[in-house]
């Protein structure tokens, strides 16, 4: 899908405007056309069809012979009727052009257009905040195919994120009208990468109560922020310098093993790759026992219980649950046959704020 041009996506003004000016001409054209014919039945006591037939015939200028013999008050009526059409059409056409240019110019065409766009979507990411977090979560999920919307207030930010390729939308991430306009209430997820702990919170809380099922991942900028956020609703809250530091410490202590999960998730170079999924009924997963998974290709090494909660290693004989969430591994082309895991439906675990991390 086409990532179209930037801007606010609240709907312009100028079109309803527009419309407007649409409509008053429709209504001078046949208020006209209809004083006009009743002018010919008063001055010529003319039939109102035979009124109405001169009227039109005078208002396009299409030069037809008159109906009837005119004395010197229709044909003064006649020039009136001539010259207030031409001051109808020709202001018309400016009215017009004046709203096209100013479409252009503005890039309301392409707003609309992307708010189609948005209008259309499901199953979506709604990144709040373009900074150095928002821009790399939203790379992220371009890249493993997800479709995203990014909101901020900053024009700058903005204008970055239309040239990486994401449909944006320019407002405050914690108005109910600005979340709606995002999808929010047809979206799989939503990422709050604010530089602002209150705003996060204040986002999460909006998008909870637009959305019950909307799986949320908040930024916290300080750890004793975690707990505020899970709170609010959110799914998941994560601490990037916390993130950071412990990254650091993986990469020093174990680097080989943090580089081959990095390279499973992404699957750059790896034919091989590790999923979250669910369990559904009557899907490829409910039903089965750890065994016969393994002997598909399908490799468990853990099941979720709750975030934070695994029963690592299961058993062969362990019989896999409708709803049960397991995290796997195996080749890339047999996981992408598995059905994954609706966002939200971790929402029923009610995540436990010290294991947000």
């Amino acid at each position: 899908m086409k990532r179209l041009g930037r801007g606010s996506l609240i709907r312009p003004r100028r079109s309803a405007t527009t419309s407007r000016s649409l409509v008053g001409w429709i209504v001078a054209v046949i208020g006209l056309a209809l004083i006009g014919a009743f002018g010919y039945m008063i001055l010529e006591g003319w039939s109102f069809l035979d009124g109405l037939y001169m009227a039109v015939t005078t208002m396009t200028t299409v030069g037809f012979r008159e109906v009837h013999e005119l004395d010197w008050a229709g044909r003064i009526w006649t020039m009136l009727m001539a010259l207030s059409a031409i001051g109808v059409v020709f202001g018309t056409v400016g009215v017009v052009a004046e709203n096209v240019i100013a479409d252009v110019a503005s890039g309301n065409r392409r707003i609309k257009r992307m708010n189609r766009i948005i209008d259309q979507l499901q199953g979506h990411f709604v990144v709040c905040g373009y900074g150095r977090v928002g821009s790399m979560v939203a790379r992220d999920l371009l890249e493993d195919g997800n479709l995203v919307v990014v909101i901020d207030v900053k024009e700058d930010s903005l204008q970055r994120a239309e040239a990486d390729g994401h449909l944006v939308i320019h407002g405050d991430g914690s108005s109910d009208e600005v979340l709606r306009q995002a999808g929010v209430e047809r979206a799989k997820g939503l990422v709050s990468a604010i530089d602002s702990d209150a705003h996060n919170v204040y986002v999460t809380l909006t998008a909870r109560s637009l959305n019950p099922n909307l799986f949320i991942v908040g930024r916290a900028g300080d750890q004793s922020v975690i707990p505020k956020l899970i709170q609010a609703g959110a799914d998941r809250a994560v601490s990037p310098y916390t993130m950071a530091g412990r990254r650091i410490v993986n990469l020093t202590l174990r680097p080989g093993v943090i580089e081959f999960i990095d390279e499973a998730l992404t699957r750059s170079s790896l034919a091989f790759s590790m999923e979250e999924v669910a369990a559904e009924a009557g899907g490829a997963l409910a039903g089965k026992t750890i065994g016969e998974l393994r002997a598909q290709g399908i490799f468990t090494l853990t099941m979720l219980h709750a975030p934070g909660e695994y029963e690592p290693n299961p058993p062969d004989d362990r019989l896999v649950a409708a709803g049960e969430h397991l995290i796997v591994s195996g080749a890339a082309s047999i996981l992408d046959k598995l059905a994954r895991p609706a966002a939200g439906s971790s929402r029923s675990w009610q995540p436990d704020p010290s294991s947000a991390l």
